[in-house]
This record gives structure tokens, C-alpha cells and sequence, in this order.
């Protein structure tokens, strides 16, 4: 194993404290317990927005802290759910006196900390909501989570609802954008190369020099079936096809396309899924309005890409365009 690492025990609070100091005017980073915050605390009379998960799949969830998208992000062990105790000082940071909504990715550990988090939260009077994120179509099942993952698509929902929020939507209304987005989003990733967790020291599945799992998980846990190595354009229509015949997008409606990569894949190669995953939709009257192409929810340095369609509409293109100030996601601002 080779990685710029000192101790693996370690490489969560060295990495996040190296993110604090790297990004000290937009975020503040609490160490005990640990989580991240946005700079200069609660913004009052706004809906606080709060999500997090395990760490490795940076720059999800504390490089979204910042201006238009979360006010408070929780960091696990890598590949770890976080545990209640980080996310109740979390919550109570991001707490404006409006309320606040967690986002959660649909594993069963997420789930069942941040409601546990979110009751004793609701205790001391903090109003709290939950937008759960399931939007990979590649699995209904897994040892991770009852029904489907919160993958890629959980950007999308972090930077669409922050949007609400900033602009002062109520706490319903901003519950509601979210899980609009998830209603309307779907995602399906695949692996070309395993990847190592610091502390396993070994590879986290095996995959063959010629083989490709479809419909990976953002963990390394397995997908549909696996293929031979094909061309780009033949895998990308491996992941886009599900991805749209479940959404049910069709001809004459409009659609955000996010392709990401899995943290070790060149943004040359993903920038030819993009063309790929485009030109399907183009075939099928679906009009691409808007385009995310890079690294914004990672497996650490797993080679591989997912492909995510967002369904829009007026209200979400406006948000999505809204100025967002973030370390990992910015524009107008």
C-alpha cells in the first residue's frame, strides 16, 4: 500500500485539519468532537442544512461547506458512518433558530445516527427535518442500506436545497426542494480498479486487469454484473440506460448531466463519458441544460466514474445556477 499518509489511525484528523487550514476563510473545524463548520457560525433566520458520512469520498461532504450549500458537515472514519455525538454539535452549529434539515445518504448507519441525532436535537428545541438520498438505480439492496444508495446524486440535492435556503425558504420549503431533486435524480457508477481503505492496508474487492464492475457503490460494494473491457462510449451506455429508463426522462424534457469520477480516474477520460452520456441523451430528446464533469464524490483512489441525470425544471435550473461559495463548488459568489 502506498499512500501519502503518516499514520493510518490518523488520516481523518490530519486530513481534516489540513482542510481547515487550507480553507480557514469559508470553514471553521471543530476537533472534539469532530466536525465542520460554516466560517463566522449560523446565519440567523436561515434554514440550516447538515449532512456528512464516512470520509473518503472527499471533496463529500465538508468541501460543500460554505455559502449556497451546507452549514455544517460531518466527517466518519473513512468509509464509517459518523456517530450522533459529532452530529448534534454539528446540528446545533448550523441552527439558526429556522430549523434545520440534515441530508442523509441512504446506508443504514447514516440513517440511524442522524435520527437519533435528529430526536435529541428536537429535544432542545431545534425543529429538524430529513432528506434521505437514494438516487443508484444499480442495486434495491445491499449489506449497506435497505433499498438504494445515496451516491453521486447527494451533490446535487446539497447544492440545490442550500440554495433554498439562501434564499430564505421556510424549513418545509426547503425539505420539500430536497426531495424533489431526489425524486427526479438517478445515478449508476462502475469500477475499473478496487480501492484501498488506509486502515485495511489491502484492496477493498478484485477485479481482473480485463474486467469492469457495473453499478459499483461508492464503499466498493458490488454491482451488477461485470463486463470485459469495452470501449468508453459501450460502458457509458452500460450506466446511462438504467439510469434513464428508471428515471423515466424522455423526449422534450430538459436535464442536468453530472459525470464524476471515482478519485483516480484523468478528467480527460471522464470529459469522454460526458460526450458519450450526451450524445445518448441528445438520441432520446432529452436537451442537456446543464453539466458537472469531475471528482465531487470520490472512492478514494478508485478508478472508475458514475453518470447521473437530473430531471429539471425552471425552479431547480434556477437554484442550481444560484451563487455558491464553497472550497469544492463555486461560482457567482
Amino acid at each position: 500500500m502506498k499512500k501519502l499518509i503518516n499514520d493510518p489511525q490518523n488520516v481523518v484528523d490530519e486530513s481534516v485539519e489540513g482542510f481547515g487550514m487550507a480553507h480557514g476563510d469559508l470553514v471553521s473545524v471543530h476537533t472534539d468532537p469532530l466536525f465542520i463548520s460554516r466560517a463566522g457560525g449560523a446565519v440567523k433566520g436561515k434554514v440550516g442544512l447538515v449532512s456528512g458520512g464516512g470520509s473518503g469520498h472527499e471533496p463529500l461532504h465538508g468541501g460543500y461547506v460554505g455559502k449556497g450549500m451546507l452549514d455544517a458537515a460531518v466527517p466518519g472514519a473513512v468509509f464509517t458512518s459518523p456517530t450522533p455525538d459529532q452530529i448534534i454539535p454539528a446540528t446545533q452549529a448550523a441552527d439558526g433558530g429556522a430549523g434545520v434539515v440534515h441530508i442523509v445518504k441512504n446506508y443504514t448507519g447514516d440513517v440511524l445516527n442522524f435520527e437519533t441525532a435528529g430526536e435529541m436535537c428536537a429535544a432542545e428545541g431545534i425543529e429538524v427535518r430529513t432528506v434521505l438520498v437514494n438516487d443508484d438505480v444499480a442495486v434495491e439492496d445491499s449489506l449497506y442500506t435497505a433499498g438504494r444508495r445515496g451516491v453521486a446524486g447527494t451533490v446535487l440535492v446539497e447544492k440545490i436545497a442550500g440554495a433554498a435556503a439562501e434564499r430564505g425558504d421556510t424549513l418545509d420549503a426547503v425539505e420539500a426542494v430536497g426531495n424533489r431533486v431526489v425524486a427526479n435524480v438517478r445515478t449508476m457508477g462502475l469500477a475499473l480498479t478496487p480501492c484501498t481503505v488506509p486502515h485495511a492496508g489491502k484492496p477493498s474487492f478484485e477485479l481482473a486487469d480485463n474486467e469492469i464492475e457495473i453499478g459499483i457503490g461508492i464503499h466498493g460494494e458490488p454491482g451488477r454484473h461485470r463486463v470485459g473491457l469495452e470501449p468508453a462510449d459501450a460502458l457509458t451506455e452500460h450506466l446511462l440506460t438504467p439510469v434513464v429508463e428508471d428515471l423515466g426522462i424522455g423526449s422534450g424534457e430538459k436535464a442536468l448531466l453530472f459525470v464524476n469520477g471515482m478519485g483516480g480516474t484523468p478528467l480527460s477520460e471522464l470529459y469522454i463519458v460526458y460526450r458519450a452520456a450526451a450524445k445518448l441523451l441528445a438520441d432520446r430528446g432529452v436537451s442537456v441544460e446543464r453539466s458537472l464533469v469531475g471528482n465531487y464524490i470520490t472512492s478514494l483512489e478508485m478508478q472508475g466514474c458514475s453518470v447521473t441525470v437530473l430531471r429539471l425544471d425552471d425552479e431547480l435550473t434556477a437554484l442550481w445556477d444560484a451563487p455558491v461559495h464553497t472550497p469544492a463548488l463555486r461560482w457567482g459568489a
